[in-house]
């Protein structure tokens, strides 16, 4: 049996260093940590049935009660939501819940890009030279993630963020930037789950899950590779967006439907230069906790 160790991040926002509190935690131990459970991840949690059955089980207008012990539990400040908790028809209406106005305040300059979901980030100012991501002698499979030998190539020196959510996250995504999108293409794959517990075991769960990549083109950073990658027990990827219109940093992509989940945002070489705490936290192997609107970067 693998001991699987407690997860730490550096919350920005209060300055410390925080045990994230995992919805989940003694499944996943189990999972990922156990033989025996390691074998169930593989013959039936990763598969895209699993996680459906659980959309649908949260769908029900009996999961609303959940709703009330949950904001309780994990400290939610309900205050920043935009409808009422007993508005929520169901705990998967809840989770997909949009935020009052200026609740995350989108950075005002013209220089900066900013995180595109509430999360734990971790930044990459050159993929040429990542060799840990979670555990030593990890590094992104490009060519797989992206499925695009073309992409692979031109990114392969670029900076990367990754973001992750946790289910007790705000999870509705959003543009780090302004510019065009193009239709989004789906990559289809199973549900592993995207928790660190997980990753430190085989970073490949990113490109071996069901994604979807849009590619942006920005006037000041080029081409923009956005990635939503889900993970086990996210019902849907809900993309809101009006593909080939023009968008502005901070407006609406999409949302997840229930469960933790992850975005990827991609930059060409020589672009972004990535903000300082999240390159320095990412080098000792911690992810930095932002929200949304906060500033991931400045343009070069």
């Amino acid at each position: 049996m693998t001991t699987l160790k407690p997860i730490y991040f550096f919350n920005r926002l209060s300055g410390k260093m925080e045990q994230e509190a995992v919805y989940g935690e003694g499944f996943l131990k189990w999972a990922y940590g156990n033989p025996l459970g390691r074998l169930t991840v593989q013959a039936l949690v990763k598969r895209a049935i699993f996680s459906q059955l659980y959309g649908w089980w949260m769908s029900r207008s009996a999961s609303a009660a959940r709703i009330a012990p949950f904001v309780q539990s994990y400290r939610l400040d309900a205050s920043e939501f935009e409808g009422a908790l007993e508005s929520f028809g169901s705990f998967n209406d809840f989770f997909s819940r949009r935020l009052r106005p200026g609740a995350r305040p989108i950075d005002p300059s013209s220089e900066s890009v900013v995180f595109p979901a509430d999360g734990r980030h971790l930044g990459f100012q050159d993929l040429s030279k990542v060799d840990r991501v979670f555990a030593k002698g990890q590094s992104f499979d490009l060519k797989t993630l992206f499925q695009d030998e073309s992409l692979a190539d031109r990114f392969h020196q670029g900076a990367a963020v990754f973001s992750r959510l946790c289910p007790v996250d705000y999870h509705r995504f959003h543009f780090a930037t302004s510019g065009c999108p193009e239709a989004p293409r789906l990559i289809n794959g199973p549900l592993f789950s995207v928790n660190p517990m997980a990753l430190r075991q085989q970073l490949a769960y990113l490109w071996q899950n069901k994604r979807t990549l849009t590619r942006l083109r920005s006037e000041r950073l080029g081409e923009v590779l956005i990635l939503e990658i889900g993970a086990t027990n996210v019902g849907s990827i809900i993309q809101t967006h009006q593909p080939n219109q023009e968008v502005s940093k901070g407006d609406e992509k999409g949302y997840f439907r229930f469960g933790g989940s992850a975005t990827m945002t991609f930059f060409e070489p020589g672009r972004v230069v990535l903000a300082h705490d999240l390159l320095n936290h990412t080098a000792q192997g911690i992810e930095l906790y932002a929200p949304m609107g906060d500033v991931m970067g400045q343009m070069r």
